[in-house]
């Protein structure tokens, strides 16, 4: 596949189609070309002018260090733009299958519009700063013909109408690079108690469920058990400390037993108990931290004092201002501290001076 220019057009092999009843044009672009041809910068243009987002370049270096750290593996969608030019379409053939397929020739004084794309633009551009032998590797860039700023920015809204962000969890299911991620995924097969019990797709749980927990609330469990960071690497050693602490206190909260085996419904646990949300799994992590460092040879056994919490959500007076706020679960930060607190002093483990800190306040409020 070759791409030239002419004294007087840009030529391109393109396959054609049509939507809207409007031709447009996909054609695969050496990364070195793209980033001539389109220009990125829009950052003087008021909002209502232009038909794009303002480039957010704090953005560019994660997305070229993604790209030059994933030489083998990086991937991108298509680059989508307005041509504010003549486009003229040669047919391989009159009939058939070729007459879709052909080149595109755009005048050299065209401009091109980014309507999708410009952070891929930017971040490719910086990337072959880095490494200049990307230039020759291609992207696909679909083509329509500009019909003016209000057309541009309409293509704009209706291309990221309907854009919906992956939940957490089913980014680090389908996240097969980073090693937390992989981490919290063993985790949810390796414990008998996670085994088909983690919903892996959503960060909440529905009531017709029989999923007692989520696969982004065992990830961030995990994490701060281990003090891990988002890309942190992770040990066999880590790994299997993780699998033994969590299956540990699975031992001691027979209910998820009962749940897994459909002795009793997941949503009536989740109704009546706090262990079955995503708070007691962080707080049970943050007071992990502190019980493996403070009892590296006996910590399972510490773990039996979980067996002492009265866990029910009706109980208001071990509960409220600590797992609940006004009956209703509370996940902020502080909330999981008050509970983590409850946790340490049931399981004998002293509370640190910041623990201290928040039970005071926490009981000055209650007096």
């Amino acid at each position: 596949m070759s791409i030239h220019e002419d004294s007087f057009v840009h030529s391109f092999p393109a396959i054609r189609g049509v939507q809207a009843g409007k031709e447009y044009y996909v054609s695969m672009w050496p990364l070195g070309l793209l980033v001539k041809l389109l220009n990125g910068e829009n950052d003087e243009v008021p909002p209502e002018l232009n038909a794009q987002r303002t480039l957010n370049k704090s953005r560019i270096p994660e997305i070229a260090n993604y790209i030059v750290s994933n030489r083998s593996s990086y991937g991108f969608s298509s680059i989508t733009a307005s041509v504010d030019g003549q486009i003229k379409f040669k047919a391989y053939e009159e009939e058939g299958i070729g007459r879709s397929l052909g080149s595109v020739q755009i005048p050299m004084d065209a401009k091109f519009i980014i309507n999708d794309g410009q952070h891929r633009r930017a971040a490719i551009e910086k990337a072959l700063e880095e490494c200049p032998d990307l230039s020759h590797e291609t992207i696909s860039v679909v083509l329509f013909v500009d019909e003016g700023l209000i057309r541009s920015q309409q293509l704009f809204a209706d291309l990221n109408r309907y854009a919906v962000r992956p939940t957490r969890s089913l980014n680090i299911l389908y996240d097969h690079r980073n090693p937390t991620s992989r981490l919290a995924k063993e985790i949810s097969e390796s414990v008998d108690a996670f085994q088909g019990m983690t919903e892996t797709a959503k960060t909440t749980i529905s009531n017709r469920s029989r999923k007692l927990f989520t696969l982004s609330g065992i990830y961030q469990a995990t994490i701060k058990l281990l003090g891990k960071s988002k890309d942190s690497k992770v040990t066999k050693k880590e790994t299997q400390l993780a699998i033994r602490f969590w299956s540990s206190v699975a031992r001691q909260i027979p209910q998820w037993g009962l749940a897994k085996r459909g002795e009793i419904s997941s949503h009536e646990l989740r109704n009546d108990f706090i262990h079955a949300h995503g708070i007691a799994l962080q707080a049970i992590a943050n007071c992990g931290v502190d019980l493996l460092e403070k009892h590296p040879r006996d910590w399972p056994k510490k773990l039996d004092g979980l067996k002492k919490i009265d866990w029910r959500r009706s109980s208001a007076a071990v509960w409220e201002g600590r797992a609940l706020t006004g009956g209703r679960l509370n996940k902020s930060s502080n909330n999981v501290a008050l509970t983590s607190n409850l946790i340490k002093q049931s399981l004998g483990v002293p509370l640190n001076e910041a623990d201290q800190k928040v039970e005071t306040l926490f009981l000055k409020g209650n007096t």
